[in-house]
C-alpha cells in the first residue's frame, strides 16, 4: 500500500453494501475512509421517533401534502412517514431529470446508513437457476459466477446479520442460516394446508427477514420486539442496518473514518496505469470540493448513484467514461415489477385476534417456469409477499354506540402482492443529461427504462393465479387490483455496470473489479446481470464480502 496516502481504501456509500465493505476491509487490516452524501445518523440517538406511539408522531405519522408536493414528490412512493422523513432524499434539493425520458421513480435515502435504515428487510438467497437463466435463455449477458461461488458468502453474512425463517428444502429458493421464523398467525396456519393441498408444488412459507428472533449479545443486539416500527430506526438493533451491525464492527477496529455530507462527483483515473487514483467529492455543507487518494476504492453508492459516478468519471471534454470501453455502462437497467394485489376474507375464527405487530408475514415462492415443460407465455417468474390480519370495524353511528362499535374487529383477511422478475434489456438505460446539473454541478441522471410485454404478461398471470389460489383455498369475496407499473417503485433498481467474463460486453469481472481498473470494485445493485424475482439485498451483502476478501488477497499478492 502507498504509505503517502492517509487511507488504504475508500468506500463510497454506507448502505447494505458499503457497510459490509467497510467492515470487511477494516477487519482485514486496512485503513478505510467511508464517504456518504447523507447526514450522520448514530445508532440509537439518531432515531428521534423510535418507540413513539402513532398518536404522538407529527401529524399522526402522515406527511403534510404540501410538503410531499414540494419536496418529496418521488420519495412518497417509498415507505415515507413523518417519523422517517429525515431519512429520505429531498427531491427538490437533489433532483434528477424526472420530467424527461421515461417515468422512473428513483427513491433515495438522505442519511448515512442509506437504504439499510428504510428497507423492507425481506432476505432471500438466489437459486442456482437464477444465475444460469440468462445463459440458458440467451437473454442479456451470462453471469460470470454461479450459485456455488456465492453460497459460502451467503452463509457468512447471514450468520453475522441474523436472518429468521424456516427451512423448506426448495431447489428454487435455497435455505439460509436461519434463526427461528416469526410464527404464522392462526389465519395463515389455516390457509397453508388448504393452498398447498389444492396446488401441489406451491408452498406458503414463513417470511425470511433480517429481523432477529434470537439475541446477539456479542453485537449488543436484542431480538425483535414485534413493534413493526422498523422504518423509524431500531435502538434494539433487531433488524440489519449499517448503524446496528456493520458500522460498529468496522469502528471497533479503530481503522474506520466516516465522512458524512460528502457528495462524490467522480473518480480520478490514470489511463496510463489503468488505476483509480482518488475520489473527488463536494462537502454538502460548505460547497468545497476535495480529492482524497487511496490505492483501493469500493463503489457502493447504490445502483443508479454508482452508475452516475462512473459515467461522470471521464476525461475533460469526453462523452464516454473511462470505465465504458464496452459501451454497456448505464445499460440493462432493471427493477422488480409489482403493483398487483389479491385479497380475500377468511371465514370464521372471529374469536381470535393477533397480539403484537410482526414486521413480516408469509411468502409464496415462485412456481412458474420452474419445471422443464412449463409453457406459460412468459419467461422467468414471480412470488407473493403477504399476510393475514384483522382490522378494526369501521365507525358507524354516533357517540357511545360508535365508540363501542369501533372496539370490535372486522373479519380475518389475507392479502398478498406479487413481485416479478424484469428481463435485462440493452435499451433500458440511464444517461447523463447534456445540460441539467444538480446544485453541486453534477450532471443529472436521465432515465429511459420501461417494463415490456414479458413483464406485463407475467403480472397478468400473477393476478389470475392469485385469485384462483385464494378462491380454491376457501377464501370469500376475493378481489384483485393492478395499478400502473412504473420502474423504480419496487426500490430494487439493478444493473448499469454489469459483471461479465468479456471486457467487450461488461463493466466488471467475476470479482466485481472494473475491467479498466483492477483497484476499483463495484458491489451494489449496479453489478447485477439479472434480478431474480426475490429481494436482492442479501445477495448484495454476500457479493460485497466476497469481493472484499478477493481485494485484500490481491493487495497481499501485489496485484493491486
Amino acid at each position: 500500500m502507498a504509505s503517502t496516502n492517509a487511507f488504504d481504501a475508500i468506500v463510497i456509500g454506507s448502505g447494505v453494501s458499503g457497510g459490509w465493505a467497510a467492515k470487511e476491509l477494516t477487519e482485514k487490516g486496512l485503513r478505510v475512509l467511508m464517504l456518504d452524501r447523507g447526514f450522520m445518523v448514530e445508532h440509537g440517538s439518531g432515531y428521534p421517533y423510535d418507540g413513539t406511539p402513532a398518536f404522538e408522531l407529527p401529524a399522526r405519522g402522515t406527511v403534510p401534502q404540501a410538503i410531499v408536493d414540494s419536496d418529496y414528490f418521488i420519495a412518497k412512493y417509498g415507505y415515507l412517514e413523518s417519523s422517517n422523513l429525515q431519512f429520505y432524499n429531498d427531491d427538490r434539493l437533489n433532483p434528477y431529470a424526472f420530467d424527461e425520458g421515461d417515468e422512473f421513480r428513483w427513491i433515495r435515502p438522505a442519511a448515512v446508513g442509506g437504504k439499510s435504515l428504510i428497507w423492507g428487510r425481506w432476505c432471500f438467497r438466489w437459486s442456482p437457476a437464477d444465475f444460469e437463466a440468462n445463459k440458458r435463455e440467451g437473454v442479456g449477458g451470462d453471469w460470470p459466477i454461479r450459485y456455488d461461488d456465492v453460497a459460502p458468502w451467503y452463509s457468512y453474512v447471514e450468520k453475522f446479520a441474523g436472518v429468521s425463517g424456516s427451512r423448506e428444502n426448495l431447489p428454487y429458493l435455497p435455505d439460509s442460516e436461519f434463526q427461528p421464523p416469526m410464527p404464522m398467525n392462526i389465519a395463515e396456519k389455516w390457509l397453508k394446508p388448504r393452498l398447498e393441498s389444492n396446488f401441489p408444488g406451491r408452498k406458503l412459507i414463513h417470511a425470511r427477514l433480517s429481523n432477529m428472533t434470537e439475541d446477539k449479545p456479542e453485537q449488543n443486539r436484542t431480538k425483535c420486539q414485534f413493534r413493526n416500527q422498523c422504518s423509524n430506526g431500531c435502538s434494539f438493533g433487531a433488524y440489519f442496518s449499517t448503524q446496528a451491525v456493520t458500522l460498529p464492527a468496522a469502528r471497533a477496529t479503530g481503522r474506520l473514518t466516516v465522512r458524512s455530507d460528502a457528495v462524490v462527483s467522480n473518480l480520478e483515473y490514470d489511463p496510463a496505469r489503468k488505476r483509480v487514483t482518488g475520489v473527488r467529492f463536494i462537502d454538502a455543507k460548505t460547497g468545497q470540493a476535495e480529492v482524497v487518494k487511496a490505492d483501493l476504492v469500493f463503489l457502493c453508492a447504490s445502483a443508479m448513484a454508482s452508475v452516475q459516478i462512473l459515467m461522470n468519471s471521464r476525461a475533460p471534454g469526453a462523452e464516454r467514461s473511462y470505465f465504458d470501453t464496452s459501451g454497456t455502462l448505464g445499460r440493462y437497467i432493471m427493477d422488480h415489477i409489482f403493483r398487483v394485489g389479491i385479497s380475500g376474507e377468511i371465514p370464521g375464527m372471529t374469536d381470535y385476534i393477533e397480539y403484537g405487530r410482526r414486521p413480516g408475514g408469509v411468502y409464496i415462492p415462485r412456481f412458474r417456469n420452474v419445471g422443464e415443460d412449463d409453457d406459460v407465455g412468459f419467461r422467468r417468474g414471480y412470488g407473493y409477499q403477504g399476510g393475514a390480519g384483522r382490522d378494526a370495524a369501521p365507525p358507524e353511528g354516533f357517540g357511545a354506540s360508535m365508540k363501542q362499535g369501533m372496539r370490535r374487529y372486522g373479519p380475518w383477511r389475507f392479502s398478498m402482492g406479487a413481485f416479478g422478475e424484469c428481463l435485462p434489456y440493452e435499451d433500458n438505460r440511464v444517461t447523463l443529461h447534456p445540460t441539467k446539473v444538480d446544485r453541486f454541478g453534477i450532471p443529472q441522471l436521465l432515465f429511459n427504462v420501461t417494463f415490456r410485454d414479458n413483464e406485463l404478461r407475467m403480472m397478468a398471470d400473477a393476478r389470475e393465479q392469485g385469485e384462483i389460489m385464494l378462491r380454491r383455498a376457501g377464501l370469500l369475496n376475493v378481489t384483485s387490483s393492478e395499478q400502473k407499473h412504473v420502474p423504480g417503485e419496487a426500490i430494487h433498481e439493478m444493473g448499469g455496470a454489469r459483471m461479465g467474463a468479456d471486457p467487450r460486453s461488461s463493466v466488471l469481472n467475476q470479482w466485481n473489479q472494473a475491467h479498466e481498473a483492477p483497484n476499483l470494485f463495484v458491489t451494489d445493485g449496479s453489478q447485477m446481470n439479472s434480478t431474480s424475482c426475490v429481494n436482492p439485498s442479501l445477495t448484495f451483502m454476500a457479493m460485497t464480502a466476497r469481493a472484499a476478501d478477493h481485494a485484500v488477497a490481491q493487495i497481499k499478492a501485489d496485484a493491486i
